[in-house]
C-alpha cells in the first residue's frame, strides 16, 4: 500500500470550472472538408514529407518521417488525397506558419495495412524505434518524443514510474474524461512502460476533484491484478500537475535546479500518452487523434475526439461559439497562449480550446509598480524569486536573470495570479527567455563564422609554409648535384646511364661518318702518280713519328 503524501511549496487554488465540460461523454467529431496536418508537432527535428501533392493516402499511413532521434513521425488521420504541401498558420502565439500536409478526405476512412509488431519478443531499442515511427509524443503539453523518455536512467533502471492524471489547470477536463472511458488501456500502457524502464512500481497521481476517474482507475487496477500498480488521490492544488511538483507529492523527492527526475530513478508520463503507447503496440494504431476540451464562452462545453489537423473552427462550430467572444486560447487560463486565428489546426500538443469574453475573463487591470510584497515568491512552486526575475527581465539584464534560474520557471502563472500590482510577470519571463535564445543563436552563428575564418587563414598559412619548404628542398638539392656531375666527367658512364650524352655521341658518330664519306669521295679523282706521291709523303711522316717516339725516355 502507498504510504505518506508530501507537499510542495507555493501554489494557488483557482476556481476549477470543470463541471460544464464533464456533463456529457466524449463526442467523436466528424471529419472536416479539409485536414491540415503540420509536419512539426513536437520538440525536436521537423519530419521529412513522404508524400507529394496528388498522392492518395490511407488512415494511419506515414506522411512524415522522423528527422533524427529527437523527432517523431506524422501520419494521415484519414484516407483521402494530398492537395498541397505548403506553409499554413499554426496554433502559436507568434502567428507564424509551418509546413503542413493538406489532405482532402474521401469519406471512406480506409485504413492502411497494420504493421504487425511483437513487442514482447522485441528488444527495448526496437520498441522505442517503433514508437518513434508511430508518432507517439507526450500529450501533457510538452510533446517530447516518448521513445526518448523510455530509456532507463543512469542506474540502468527506473525505480518509480508516475502517471500524471492530476490535470490541475481550470477548465481542462480531457484527461479526466479519458480516464473514465479508457482506464484499462491507460494502465496497460503503464505496465508496458514499466517493463521497458525496469521500474519497481507505478504510481498514478490524480487530484481529489475527479472522483469518477479515480474510481474507474482503481477498478481497472483491481481487474489487472498487478501489485505494482497504485492509484493515489492527492489534494487539489494548482500546479500539482507539474512534473516536479507531482514527483514531490508522491515520492518526497525534490528534483533540484538543473537536474532531471531520471537522475533520481523517477520518470513521469501523462495518462493520454500511456494510452497512445498501448494502442500503438497492441493495436498498431499510430497517433492520429486526440481528446480536446472546448470550454469557456461556448453554448455546449464538451470534450471532443478529433482527428489531428482538424481546423479549430470546426470544434467551435460544434460547441457553439458565442458572438461576444473576444479571444481564443489554446490551453487553460493560467498557462494558455492566445491563438492567431480560428483556421489554425488541431495539433498533438492541444488539450483545450478556451473561448474568452469580457464577462468570463474581465480585462486585466492596469499594471502598477512592484511594491516588493513577496506574494509572488510565496506562491512560486519552483521556489524562485519572481520579483528579482521581473526586475532583471525588465532591465534587460539577462545574465542576472539566468543567475536567478530563469529557465527553471515553468510559467505556471501563480506569481501573476497573486500579484496585487497586476504585473503580467510571466510575459516578462517569456520575453527574457526568447531574447536569451535569440542571442544564443546569434552567438552560435558568429562563432561558426569566426571558426570558418580562422580555418581559412590557417589553411592559407599552411599552404604558404608548404610552398616555402618545397623551394628550400629544391635549393638544397642543387649543390649536391654539382659534385655528382664532376664525378661523372672523371669516370665515364655508360650510354644507358646518361640518355642525353648518348644522343650527343650518336650525333658525333653520324658527323664523322659523313666526313669520311666525303673524304673517300674526294680521293676518287686522283691519278695513280698523284696517289703514289701522297702515300710516300704519309710514309715519311709516320717514319718521323716513330723516330721521335724512340728518343723519349721510358
Amino acid at each position: 500500500m502507498f504510504g505518506k503524501l508530501f507537499s510542495f511549496n507555493g501554489g494557488v487554488k483557482p476556481d476549477p470550472s470543470k463541471a460544464d465540460s464533464t456533463r456529457e461523454p466524449i463526442a467523436r467529431l466528424p471529419l472536416p472538408p479539409q485536414l491540415v496536418v503540420p509536419l512539426h508537432q513536437h520538440i525536436g527535428g521537423t519530419p521529412r514529407p513522404l508524400v507529394r501533392p496528388g498522392d492518395a493516402v490511407l488512415r494511419g499511413q506515414r506522411i512524415g518521417a522522423a528527422d533524427g532521434n529527437v523527432s517523431s513521425a506524422v501520419h494521415a488521420p484519414t484516407s483521402g488525397r494530398v492537395v498541397a504541401i505548403e506553409p499554413r498558420l499554426m496554433p502559436h502565439a507568434s502567428g507564424l506558419s509551418s509546413l503542413a500536409v493538406v489532405i482532402e478526405p474521401d469519406g471512406q476512412d480506409h485504413r492502411a495495412e497494420r504493421e504487425y509488431f511483437d513487442w514482447h519478443a522485441a528488444s527495448p531499442g526496437e520498441v522505442r524505434d517503433f514508437l518513434r515511427d508511430a508518432g507517439v509524443v507526450g500529450l501533457g503539453g510538452a510533446v517530447f518524443p516518448s521513445h526518448l523518455k523510455l530509456t532507463p536512467g543512469k542506474q540502468g533502471q527506473t525505480d518509480t514510474l508516475i502517471l500524471n492524471g492530476a490535470e490541475c489547470e481550470p477548465f481542462i477536463t480531457c484527461d479526466d474524461m479519458l480516464m473514465r472511458a479508457e482506464a484499462e488501456g491507460i494502465l496497460r500502457g503503464a505496465l508496458i512502460m514499466k517493463r521497458l524502464l525496469a521500474a519497481r512500481q507505478v504510481l498514478v497521481g490524480i487530484e481529489d476533484n475527479k472522483p469518477l476517474a479515480a474510481a474507474a482507475l482503481k477498478a481497472a487496477a483491481l481487474a489487472l491484478g498487478d501489485a505494482a500498480l497504485e492509484i493515489v488521490v492527492i489534494p487539489t492544488r494548482y500546479p500539482a500537475g507539474g512534473a516536479k511538483q507531482l514527483i514531490r507529492v508522491l515520492t518526497g523527492i525534490e528534483v533540484p535546479h538543473g537536474s532531471r527526475s531520471t537522475d533520481y530513478g523517477v520518470q513521469c508520463f501523462n495518462v493520454a500518452t500511456s494510452l497512445a503507447i498501448w494502442r500503438a503496440l497492441e493495436q498498431g494504431e499510430p497517433l492520429t487523434r486526440r481528446i480536446v476540451t472546448v470550454a469557456g464562452n461556448v453554448e455546449r462545453p464538451r470534450n471532443f475526439d478529433v482527428a489531428i489537423g482538424t481546423p479549430i473552427s470546426h470544434l467551435f462550430d460544434a460547441a457553439g461559439l458565442r458572438p461576444d467572444t473576444d479571444k481564443l486560447i489554446m490551453g487553460g487560463p493560467m498557462m494558455g497562449i492566445p491563438l492567431p486565428g480560428i483556421e489554425a489546426p488541431v495539433v498533438k500538443a492541444m488539450n483545450c480550446l478556451l473561448a474568452s469574453s469580457p464577462t468570463l475573463f474581465p480585462p486585466p487591470e492596469a499594471e502598477q509598480p512592484c511594491i516588493r510584497c513577496g506574494e509572488c515568491a510565496r506562491a512560486c512552486p519552483a521556489d524562485l524569486q519572481p520579483f528579482e526575475l521581473y526586475w532583471h527581465s525588465r532591465a534587460r539584464n539577462f545574465g542576472r536573470a539566468q543567475e536567478y534560474h530563469l529557465f527553471d520557471c515553468i510559467e505556471c502563472g501563480c506569481c501573476a495570479y497573486v500579484c496585487p500590482s497586476h504585473i503580467p510577470l510571466v510575459d516578462y519571463y517569456r520575453y527574457a527567455k526568447s531574447e536569451i535564445w535569440a542571442r544564443e543563436r546569434e552567438k552560435d552563428a558568429a562563432d561558426s563564422a569566426r571558426e570558418r575564418f580562422e580555418f581559412r587563414n590557417w589553411r592559407a598559412e599552411r599552404e604558404k609554409e608548404e610552398k616555402a619548404a618545397k623551394l628550400a628542398a629544391r635549393a638544397a638539392a642543387k649543390p649536391a648535384a654539382k659534385p655528382a656531375a664532376a664525378g661523372a666527367a672523371a669516370a665515364p658512364t655508360s650510354m644507358a646511364d646518361d640518355p642525353k650524352k648518348a644522343l650527343i655521341e650518336a650525333a658525333m658518330a653520324r658527323a664523322k661518318a659523313q666526313k669520311e664519306a666525303v673524304e673517300a669521295k674526294n680521293t676518287g679523282s686522283l691519278t695513280t702518280a698523284q696517289q703514289a706521291q701522297i702515300d710516300a709523303t704519309e710514309a715519311r711522316r709516320a717514319r718521323a713519328a716513330e723516330l721521335a717516339d724512340g728518343d723519349k725516355p721510358e
